[in-house]
């Protein structure tokens, strides 16, 4: 089970919610705050078996945002790895990712053309 993080003020500190999250079955937590992500993958060490994903797509309104979600998903699913953060989709070694390309192929796609 996967835990989205919706940015709520929940008084934990991130190394708390990541326990928390662990002690009622999440194993992955996605997140689009990359200070966020990086802060609670430090509590990796004291639970290895959860991931975090920073979803780095950029922000749009909704019905666009679920459409690019949807067109990666399809093209690279997110593939949490225990113990790990990693960012989804892919950032391309330009620095860019996560973007629509003007062929409608995503910035980053190992897969694109």
């Amino acid at each position: 089970m996967w835990l989205p993080d919706a940015n709520i003020d929940i008084h934990l500190s991130n190394g708390q919610l990541v326990g928390a999250a662990v002690a009622t079955g999440f194993s992955c937590l996605l997140t689009r705050d990359r200070l966020f992500g990086e802060s609670a993958s430090r509590a990796l060490r004291s639970h290895p078996d959860f991931a975090v994903v920073l979803v780095s797509l950029p922000q749009k309104k909704w019905p666009i945002y679920l459409e690019e979600f949807q067109r990666a998903w399809a093209r690279i699913p997110i593939t949490p790895l225990p113990g790990e953060l990693i960012e989804w989709p892919e950032i391309s070694p330009s620095g860019e990712g996560g973007g629509d390309g003007a062929d409608g192929a995503l910035e980053g796609d190992r897969f694109g053309a």
